[in-house]
């Protein structure tokens, strides 16, 4: 299944996400705030990969990271307790200060049934300066290490129909 508003494409980057007891609600599925976190560590996982460095401020990062800005997830199918869940994840756009990530989150074939999409994301962060409280340009080397990881040229943000008017 294919979300119309998120590119085909493939997906590099999977990580295998462990349904918790925790992230299920009390209809016994996974409580829909949860797949924002499923997001985030798709998220993590993919920065460290491809950069080698964990993103958030500490000794690796300096006074400078990345923040979210906007949040989308469109929901397919419910998803319970220990059912074998991957996050596929990659960069859609770039723009001057800030980047978008896209999301497939997938069930797995199981014994809770076959393999299928249970969820789409995209996410837009936004790079900032701690110290100085502000906004400031992506670092100039992050694109290059993301496009070859990605083996794709990484197009420039993409203007939503909703944004035009």
């Amino acid at each position: 299944m294919h979300r119309p508003d998120l590119p085909e494409g493939p997906f590099r980057y999977r990580r295998p996400i462990e349904v918790r007891f925790a992230d299920t609600d009390a209809m016994g599925h996974v409580n829909n705030a949860v797949y924002l976190s499923y997001f985030e560590m798709a998220r993590a996982g993919y920065y460290r990969t491809v950069t080698g460095a964990t993103f958030g401020i500490g000794a690796e990062t300096s006074e400078r990271s990345f923040i979210l800005a906007e949040a989308r997830v469109t929901y397919v199918s419910a998803v319970r307790f220990g059912e074998p869940l991957v996050c596929e994840s990659r960069v859609g756009w770039f723009g001057r200060s800030s980047f978008s990530m896209e999301y497939r989150l997938v069930a797995e074939e199981s014994g809770f049934g076959h393999a299928r999409p249970v969820a789409f994301g995209e996410t837009v962060q936004v790079m900032f300066d701690y110290a100085r409280g502000r906004v400031q340009p992506l670092p100039t080397d992050l694109r290059a290490m993301v496009e070859a990881y990605e083996g794709r040229a990484i197009p420039a943000r993409r203007v939503r129909a909703a944004d035009e008017g």
